[in-house]
């Protein structure tokens, strides 16, 4: 995976990279960053194919196309090669960019594109070239004078789920908190190094209960530390320490995932689609994105390396609850965990009580609170 590591890191810099299935090649540019430069990259040769944007599922659902694949390519007419404008407008606009193309199936490497720019927290679209005869063979001489990286599709595609198993310990220390004055965290860092979680061990793991207290808590900038009226991420985190710690300790995982797991880039620029009228979940959609991009292996790593094996998890997610499940984390018991409803915050948590399935009548009905589930 070494190779995906570094096409990550190139992806994010806004440069190509190649990837390879079997006799296909494909070079791909993330779209974000596509500019004169990238169209001068991408069209270096005459011999190269007509450019193409492979788009998600949910993107190309609001472009008014539905199709069964998780994602697609439409073939670029002239008009629009150079024109980032409309590109843009075509990947992540709110109001739809009309165009005549329709979808066609994305190959293997198209598909992992979309993957990469998961990966690497970039918005997933790609704009991509086919190429084969002269126009491959040059590129390929290139990625062997160092100057491109050609990368396995295959390999690519499992970028999303490189972390599982591979999770390396840091570093830890004491931290005292406000909540919990008997907490160490604990750093874990991903093989590819672009983010880091912490455990949050509260109390003395020798009295902890047999079901021990848990919380799987995603970051949130703007809501853990600058206490955002938009969500109640801050409320309920300060919440769940404090009610850990009241039940004798256990642990919180603080999680990268920032967003529902787009990164926060792509949050702000949901939020902006928010403030135009979307609902969270329709906002991601716009952007591309799946109404949850959060993935819970690292979690169940993070537990396996920490001895925990059976909880009692503070959550309002069912998902969570079956994705410890599904890694083997017997989940004894739910705790609610809520933060304050405010006029802010209200769609933001009605959207996830009535379209993601989120626990949160109590709350919307007007009550707070820590009660139990």
């Amino acid at each position: 995976m070494h190779q995906v590591e570094r096409a990550l890191f190139d992806i994010r810099r806004g440069l190509p990279v190649l990837l390879r299935d079997a006799d296909e090649a494909v070079l791909v540019h993330p779209l974000e960053s596509v500019d004169e430069a990238a169209f001068e990259r991408l069209a270096e040769s005459a011999e190269m194919p007509t450019p193409a944007l492979v788009l998600s599922r949910h993107r190309l659902a609001r472009l008014g196309h539905r199709i069964d694949a998780d994602s697609a390519r439409l073939a670029l007419p002239p008009a629009l090669w150079h024109d980032t404008r409309r590109l843009h407008a075509l990947a992540f606009g709110l109001e739809p960019e009309a165009t005549d193309a329709e979808p066609l199936a994305a190959s293997r490497a198209e598909q992992a594109a979309l993957a990469l720019m998961r990966r690497a927290l970039l918005i997933p679209a790609a704009l991509t070239r086919r190429l084969d005869g002269e126009a491959r063979t040059a590129i390929e001489a290139r990625i062997a004078e160092g100057a491109l990286l050609g990368v396995a599709a295959e390999d690519a595609e499992r970028c999303l789920e490189s972390a599982d198993g591979m999770l390396r310990r840091v570093s830890e220390a004491r931290i005292p908190l406000a909540e919990a004055s008997e907490s160490r965290f604990i750093l874990f860092r991903e093989p590819d190094g672009l983010r880091e979680h912490v455990a949050i061990v509260i109390g003395d793991s020798e009295t902890w209960q047999r079901d021990v207290p848990l919380r799987l808590h995603s970051a949130c900038l703007t809501g853990d530390l600058f206490a955002s009226l938009r969500c109640d991420c801050g409320e309920q985190l300060r919440n769940a320490v404090a009610e850990i710690a009241a039940l004798g300790g256990g642990v919180l995982l603080y999680l990268a995932q920032e967003g529902r797991g787009i990164g926060l880039a792509n949050k702000l620029r949901a939020y902006a689609l928010q403030d135009e009228g979307l609902d969270t979940l329709d906002a991601d959609q716009v952007l591309g994105f799946g109404e949850d991009e959060r993935r819970y292996g690292v979690a169940v790593d993070m537990l396996a390396a920490l001895g925990v094996q059976r909880v009692q998890l503070l959550t309002n997610n069912p998902v969570k609850i079956a994705a410890l499940a599904e890694g083997g984390i017997e989940v004894a018991g739910r705790q609610a965990l809520y933060g304050r409803l405010t006029e802010q915050n209200y769609r933001y948590l009605h959207a996830k009580a009535h379209r993601a399935g989120h626990l949160l009548d109590d709350v919307l009905d007007g009550h707070s609170g820590s009660e139990r589930a």
